[in-house]
């Protein structure tokens, strides 16, 4: 089991671990694939500066599936790490469960941070998208992907968190400073909570078992849960799954053994070179990924699915809105079931189905909050809030 790409010895008292899809100078990043496997970027990541002048040392790079599109590290190119039950265990949870590191910052693109920590029993954070710099983050889905951090408690997640949010002139997508500071405060109180009945339908016994205890801490706790339908929230995972491979396919366009990164000494010519390269050196799920990409972006299919796809996200996005008139977050399970290696062997799609539970938040950019296996999404700006209701449940010790 390779939970570390690489290790660095750090004095400082602070330890936080980044995973493999973020940038650093002094360590390899290999974005979990052959592709770029012993890469090493001229530039750290704007998150790398801001963590270490926070006193933060960097301790290491985390393991991460290929490109960060799978279910939870199962894809990458050094191997899946699995838990000590035999189920598929995220690198950067494990590490900081055991104590290896105070905390992690990764790249959430299509949810497995949020269902690793979710296994792992640690909190996790997506903040508001355009809050923290993606600017040395290994592009994959840029419309949606954000970079969050994961430590064993909410006190852990602030810090971090307070570290790294901040306006970047170099991210095209990032907020005034101003907005990235308010994100924290917790001025707005959650009172009602939704919880989303389409996405309960095929829990198993212990998803269950976590969604039923939160929603009774929430009621214990004087907040009103109140059940609604959402099914119009399951149509994010068919749009997300569009939109992330259509980006996903522009993005990975540069590997081509030319530049930089694998190179195959199968060729005779450059076309054969650029195929041979990319068929040796990609991974079947990213491949996957890259054809469906590339057939959502062809002139028959542009407007049939991409067009549609971003539609979709519109009404997806103004749905949360009529929702965050009435209630102050929307409750829902962050994964069907704990998989196992033999799961992902069986059903090599399955990460294209199980994001059915993450993707309304990554489509839309809103945060989410991971807290005792469930997740709490809020309306832009409102992490502080979730972060709050988060507090309270570590609180009671359940």
């Amino acid at each position: 089991m390779k939970l570390f790409i690489a290790e660095n010895n750090v004095t400082t008292q602070k330890k936080v671990v980044l995973d493999d899809m973020l940038l650093t100078k002094d360590m390899p990043t290999a974005a979990g694939s052959r592709m770029l496997d012993g890469y090493m970027s001229l530039f750290d990541a704007e998150i790398v500066e801001k963590l270490t002048s926070a006193g933060f040392g960097i301790c290491g790079k985390a393991n991460v599936g290929e490109f960060a599109i799978d279910v939870m590290g199962e894809t990458s190119y050094y191997g899946a790490n699995t838990d000590a039950d035999g189920k598929l265990a995220l690198s950067a949870a494990e590490i900081v469960k055991s104590g290896k590191a105070d905390g992690a910052v990764v790249l959430d693109v299509n949810g497995s941070p949020r269902r690793g920590a979710a296994e792992s029993g640690l909190v996790f954070v997506k903040p508001t998208y355009g809050t923290v710099s993606r600017y040395g983050t290994v592009p994959v889905a840029c419309s949606g992907e954000t970079v969050g951090v994961m430590a064993k408690s909410v006190d852990g997640c602030k810090e971090l968190l307070s570290a790294i949010v901040g306006h970047d002139a170099k991210d095209g997508t990032s907020h005034a400073e101003e907005l990235c500071r308010s994100l924290l405060n917790t001025d707005k109180k959650v009172k009602k909570v939704a919880l989303v009945k389409a996405m309960t339908e095929k829990l198993d016994a212990e998803q269950t078992k976590k969604l039923d205890g939160f929603k009774s801490f929430l009621e214990e706790n004087g907040i009103e849960v109140c059940e609604i339908d959402g099914e119009i929230l399951r149509s994010a995972r068919i749009a997300w799954n569009i939109l992330m491979c259509a980006e996903l396919c522009n993005n990975v366009s540069r590997y081509d053994g030319i530049k930089y990164g694998y190179r195959s000494n199968n060729y005779t010519t450059i076309g054969e070179l650029y195929t041979n390269s990319r068929t040796e050196a990609f991974g079947e799920l990213l491949k996957t990924a890259i054809l469906f990409g590339s057939e959502t972006l062809s002139t028959e299919n542009y407007m049939r699915m991409y067009d549609k796809a971003m539609r979709v996200r519109r009404v997806i996005s103004e749905y949360f809105g009529e929702l965050f008139a009435e209630y102050d977050a929307v409750l829902m399970p962050t994964a069907s079931k704990a998989y196992t290696e033999d799961d992902v062997k069986n059903d090599k799609y399955i990460a294209f189905k199980e994001n059915l539970y993450t993707a309304p938040a990554s489509i839309t950019g809103l945060p989410t909050v991971v807290v005792g296996g469930v997740q709490l999404v809020g309306k832009a700006f409102s992490d502080g809030s979730l972060l709050e209701v988060a507090k309270m449940y570590e609180g009671g010790e359940r």
